[in-house]
């Protein structure tokens, strides 16, 4: 097949930030298929407004400068994602394909969906990565009737034009079949866990512990992600502040970038905190993620109290689980779910450091437990987050799909 992969924000391994698209496509490519992958250029180093075209590991990449960051306000952010929404439609509509697959976020990327669909008579696969518009309404993000009327309008508008759905997690599986969309069409495939890429040597994270001369044997506590308002990473140097009265010797990493990493650092030195046993490094490549996670003795997953985010399917989870580390999250749904099952990790208060400190501290002083917790994580890796066998089923979703469009 010939396939249109519509993602605003593709990433390779050489950049910070998920890799899903990448992965899923290079698959794709080895599976014999043909992937013309239509996204955007963040950075603003190219200002003439003209698509890039390159090959990146097999994969058809056509990029459009379409500045964008976290650290925007949501009226650029409209911007960017209308910008491309109009550009990449045009232009996904004058390629050869069998299926498009568009992936949010964000939720406008229906938009050249549909349109490329229409224009190719090709059905539309569309990937929902977060429940737009359920969680910027939860968050008072969108706050005018209208605006409310005009994304949940878009959201029924995709699901309708599309061939099938797929979901990232359960939840927000369910949340596509509460639209009234067929449940028979709508297929979960959640964030994936790169076993081979993760899968390195004790001396790898042992250079990276080296290379901090105030990290050394000292037990890490690391996240690792997007300094965003709905991850609430400033929640860690409230657990710090706490940790430092009880075990110093523990350790607090947040490594990477976004609207609200000045205010973390800020909270992290009026805690008294910053340099001691809270540190702060900017955001890595996806090729430099294995060393930092091997030298993690637990890593953690935080968004800010709201039940919307419940739903979400993080990269770092995934990432955490491939290296056979421990995880704690702040916050229930099914990721707390299977860290408890599985013996992978815990839960933690999303209202009280304090308490969060103790039972990490706890943890931490159980050797045997971190390793048990750890063989359990990369267990659960292998037997159901495997980034091969859910690539296969993502294939095997655009087959079917295609098929029954034309049947």
């Amino acid at each position: 097949m010939k396939i249109i992969y519509l993602h605003q924000y593709f990433r390779t391994p050489e950049m910070s930030g998920g890799t899903r698209s990448y992965e899923m496509a290079r698959r794709l490519v080895a599976a014999g298929h043909e992937v013309h992958m239509v996204t955007s250029k963040t950075d603003g180093g190219d200002s003439s407004g003209a698509w890039i075209q390159e090959q990146v590991d097999g994969i058809h990449v056509h990029w459009l400068p379409v500045p964008y960051s976290n650290a925007m306000g949501i009226a650029r952010r409209l911007l960017a994602f209308s910008t491309f929404a109009r550009k990449a439609g045009k232009y996904a509509a004058n390629l050869e394909a069998d299926v498009v697959f568009a992936t949010s976020t964000p939720l406008t990327i229906a938009i050249p969906g549909v349109k490329a669909s229409r224009a190719l008579n090709v059905p539309l696969v569309f990937e929902v990565r977060d429940l737009w518009p359920e969680i910027p309404i939860a968050l008072n993000v969108l706050k005018s009737p209208f605006a409310k009327f005009l994304a949940r309008k878009l959201e029924l508008w995709a699901y309708k034009n599309s061939e099938s759905v797929v979901g990232l997690s359960p939840g927000m599986c369910e949340g596509v079949v509460r639209t009234g969309y067929d449940a028979e069409r709508v297929h979960c495939i959640p964030n994936s866990a790169d076993l081979e890429f993760f899968a390195v040597s004790d001396k790898v994270g042992g250079e990276f512990r080296r290379s901090r001369c105030w990290l050394g044997d000292r037990p890490l506590v690391l996240y690792a992600g997007t300094f965003g308002m709905v991850n609430g990473v400033s929640y860690l140097a409230d657990m710090a502040k706490a940790m430092l009265q009880r075990n110093p010797t523990i350790c607090f990493l947040a490594v990477g970038d976004g609207a609200e990493y000045s205010k973390v650092r800020q909270r992290a030195e009026e805690n008294g905190v910053l340099g001691k046993n809270f540190f702060m490094e900017s955001s890595v490549s996806k090729r430099e993620m294995p060393a930092l996670l091997n030298a993690a003795t637990i890593t953690t997953s935080l968004v800010i109290a709201n039940r919307a985010l419940w739903h979400n399917s993080a990269n770092k989870f995934f990432d955490s689980l491939a290296s056979g580390r421990p995880i704690f999250v702040n916050h229930g749904g099914w990721q707390a779910d299977l860290l408890a099952e599985s013996g992978a990790g815990f839960e933690v208060p999303d209202d009280d450091p304090q308490e969060a400190a103790a039972q990490v501290m706890a943890f931490l002083a159980d050797a045997q437990r971190v390793k048990r917790a750890g063989d359990a994580a990369l267990t659960l890796a292998k037997s159901r987050f495997d980034r091969s066998v859910l690539a296969d089923q993502l294939e095997s979703v655009l087959v079917d799909s295609v098929h029954r469009y034309h049947a």
